[in-house]
C-alpha cells in the first residue's frame, strides 16, 4: 500500500509539472475582459472587484481592459445563471461569487442553474463582518443590548436565502425581535435605507463597513455590536483582526445565552458562516477553460498580491485578510460550497418554519 501511495503521490506530481511546463501564457493584448458581478454598484462585492479589477488588468499580460458588469437580482443568483450559461472559455468572461451565491447553492435553492463543480477559483478573498444597530436606540455597545430586547428592529435584506441567512438567523438566536424588510437588491441597498432611517439594525461586510460604515459613525448614526469573527485552522472562531476592538458572535451568544457554542443552531449558524465567510469572495473561470488561460490568471493574480504595495491598498479595501491564489483558492471554493446534510435538514426546517421557504 505504501508502494501505491508513493506512486500515485509521484505521478500525481509529474502530471502538476508536465502541466505547468506545458502552459503557455496567454496574451490578452487588445481584450476586453467581461467581469460579471451579481449586484448593484457600490456593495462589498462590487467594491472588492473593482479594487481588484485596476490590478488585475495591469498584471495579466497585454493589459486587457476589464469591465464590470453589474447583474443584481435574486440574491446574485441571476448573473450566476446568467454566467452558468453564457460564459466563453478562453478567459474572457470572468464572475465575483460570494455567500449570496454560495448560499443557495449549499440550501438546493430551486432558482438556481449553475454548479460549483463547473467552475474553477482562482481567487479566493476571506472577509468578516459586523453587525450594528441605529445609535437612536440608546445603545452604546454589546454590553447594551437587553434595551434591544424589546425594541421593533428593521432589517433591509435581500431575502431569507441569501447571504442574510446568517445574520437572520443570528438575529433570533438572540431572541430579538427583528423584522426583515426583504426586496433589497445587495446590502448597498440595506445600508442606505439603514442611512435613511428606513431601518435600525444592519450588517455589512468587511469592505463595505470599513469604507462606508466607519464615515457614519463618526457621525454618530450607528453603533458596532459584534463581528461574525475568523476561523482558525482548528477551525474556532476567532476575534476578527480587522475589528479586534468588537467581540464575535459566538462570545456574545455564550454571555447572552449562558449555553455552550455546541448548540443544534450554533452549530448551524456556524455551517452557513464556515460555507460563506472564510471564501466569502471569488474570482471563478468556466473549468473547461484551457489549462493556459487557467495558468496564467493564476501567475497574474500571484503578482497583483506580492507587488510591495498590496498590502497597504488592501488593507482599506478588504481588510487585513490573507489572500488565497489558484488551486488553494479552487478548494476553499469546494468547502465554501459543501455542508454537512443533517445541518443543511436544520437550516432548510428552520426557513421553512419561519419563512415559508419552499424546497
Amino acid at each position: 500500500m505504501k508502494m501505491i501511495k508513493t506512486l500515485v503521490t509521484s505521478g500525481l506530481a509529474l502530471g502538476m509539472l508536465v502541466n505547468t511546463l506545458n502552459a503557455k501564457e496567454v496574451n490578452f493584448e487588445g481584450k476586453t475582459i467581461e467581469w460579471i458581478m451579481p449586484y448593484n454598484a457600490g456593495g462589498g462585492t462590487d467594491q472588492w472587484g473593482r479594487f481588484y479589477a485596476p490590478l488585475l488588468s495591469q498584471a495579466l499580460p497585454g493589459k486587457p481592459n476589464i469591465i464590470i458588469k453589474n447583474m443584481p437580482g435574486g440574491g446574485s443568483t441571476k448573473g450566476a445563471n446568467y454566467f452558468a450559461e453564457k460564459a466563453t472559455k478562453d478567459g474572457l468572461t470572468i464572475f465575483a461569487s460570494s455567500a449570496s451565491t454560495q448560499i443557495p447553492f449549499v440550501l438546493g435553492d430551486d432558482r438556481i442553474k449553475y454548479d460549483f463543480k463547473d467552475w474553477y477559483a482562482v481567487l479566493s478573498s476571506p472577509t468578516g463582518g459586523v453587525v450594528y444597530v441605529s445609535s437612536s436606540l440608546g445603545i452604546k455597545d454589546i454590553n447594551d443590548i437587553d434595551k434591544l430586547k424589546n425594541a421593533e428592529l428593521k432589517f433591509g435584506s435581500q431575502g431569507p436565502t441569501s447571504m442574510d441567512l446568517i445574520p437572520l438567523l443570528a438575529f433570533n438566536i438572540l431572541d430579538l425581535n427583528v423584522q426583515p424588510v426583504f426586496g433589497m437588491k445587495g446590502r448597498k441597498e440595506g445600508r442606505l435605507a439603514f442611512l435613511r432611517g428606513e431601518t435600525n439594525i444592519d450588517f455589512q461586510t468587511s469592505s463595505a463597513y470599513l469604507k462606508e460604515v466607519l464615515p457614519a459613525m463618526a457621525e454618530e448614526k450607528s453603533v458596532p455590536l459584534f463581528s461574525w469573527g475568523i476561523l482558525d485552522d482548528n477551525g474556532n472562531i476567532q476575534r476578527d483582526p480587522s475589528f479586534p476592538e468588537l467581540p464575535t458572535f459566538a462570545e456574545v451568544y455564550e454571555k447572552i445565552k449562558g449555553k455552550s457554542i455546541n448548540d443544534t443552531s450554533f452549530k448551524a449558524w456556524k455551517a452557513l458562516f464556515t460555507a460563506s465567510f472564510p471564501s466569502q469572495k471569488m474570482l471563478v473561470l468556466p473549468k473547461d477553460v484551457s489549462p493556459d488561460v487557467l495558468e496564467t490568471y493564476t501567475n497574474a493574480l500571484k503578482k497583483v498580491v506580492t507587488a510591495p504595495d498590496f498590502k497597504e491598498k488592501s488593507d482599506l479595501h478588504l481588510g487585513i485578510y490573507e489572500q488565497t491564489i489558484g488551486e488553494n483558492a479552487n478548494k476553499l471554493k469546494d468547502t465554501a460550497t459543501s455542508v454537512d446534510k443533517k445541518d443543511r435538514e436544520w437550516i432548510t426546517n428552520w426557513l421553512m418554519e419561519n419563512y415559508k421557504v419552499k424546497f
